[in-house]
Order: structure tokens, then sequence, then C-alpha cells
């Protein structure tokens, strides 16, 4: 079978409303795919950033593939959570790349985005806190409803990602002919 071995690292955020942050992560691929080592889902560490500095995760991702087509090319999905001084966890940023279809080395920025809400939820979150969040979380990589939600812009999630395609030719798995 062709394989796929991505290897690299969540290097980290900025631009989001908190400096205090962690990262809950989650890889999503088609039904021609199988994971054979390497985990699809994981969480960073909590990290308080310097005001200014980009917050700092660089947790490893490590994932070796097997495939029998195209179809369903893993994308790495994220979802960015604030942490505020009483310990509670708020989510602050929803986002999605694809995994490069090209072997080599690459660095990704990943925009991320959460759900506008109603006049109402915007002043509750504003005084309360706990931003609007999706119901079904798997809307925020899956085509289809996504385009219908009104949204906000939010941070960037930085990657470094280096991609391996083995043995995609001599197994006819071929990219556009």
């Amino acid at each position: 079978m062709a394989e796929l071995h991505v290897v690299g690292h969540i290097v980290g955020a900025e631009g989001f409303p908190s400096q205090n942050l962690f990262c809950k992560w989650g890889v999503s691929a088609g039904r021609s795919w199988e994971l054979l080592e390497g985990l699809d889902s994981g969480q960073t560490q909590l990290d308080l950033a310097p005001e200014g500095e980009p917050v700092v995760w660089s947790h490893p991702l490590d994932l070796h593939y097997a495939c029998r087509g195209l179809a369903g090319w893993p994308k790495i999905y994220f979802q960015v959570w604030m942490q505020d001084i009483h310990g509670r966890n708020d989510i602050c940023g929803y986002g999605f790349c694809h995994v490069p279809t090209a072997p080599g080395q690459y660095e990704l920025s990943c925009p991320t985005w959460i759900p506008e809400g109603t006049v109402g939820e915007r002043l509750a979150a504003f005084f309360l806190g706990g931003n609007p969040r999706l119901k079904f979380e798997e809307v925020a990589y899956m085509p289809g409803d996504r385009f219908r939600l009104q949204t906000v812009a939010s941070g960037v999630v930085t990657l470094r990602l280096g991609v391996i395609c083995k043995d995609f030719e001599r197994n006819h798995v071929l990219f556009g002919v």
C-alpha cells in the first residue's frame, strides 16, 4: 500500500485574546486511510506567554498512514482554549489545515475562528465569560454547514511538518494526471 509519514510539531499560537492557552488537536482522514502508527489526537500543555510574545507549545506530531486512494487526504484540526485566573477553560478558536500533498518541509499558519453568537450570547460572554461553542465540533473541519456560520476571526496556530510519501506510484495511487 501507499504510505504517508507526517512528522513535526505544533509550534504555538499568536493573536488570541489571552496569553494563557492550550490546544486540543486531532487528525481526520477518509475511509481509504488507515493509521498504522502514531496518535491522531491529543492536547498540548498550557503555556502562559509574556505579553506580546507568541504562545509556545512545541507539541510533537508523528503519523504513519497507509492508503488505498487520495480521497479524504488527512487534515489536522485545532481547538484553542484559554484558561482564566480561576482555572476556568473557554474556547477561543477553531481551525484546520490540510497536510501538504507533496513531500518536503513545511511551516503552516492555520487561522482560527469562533462562532459570532447572538447579541445576547455576546453580552453574556463579555460580562460572564463563555464564548459561543459549536454544538457539533466536526462542523469546524468537515465540508458542508461550516460555510453558513457567522464567525469572528481569532488567532493563528503555527505548525512545522515534514511530509514523506512512499510507494504512491508503485501502488497506482496517483495525484492529478
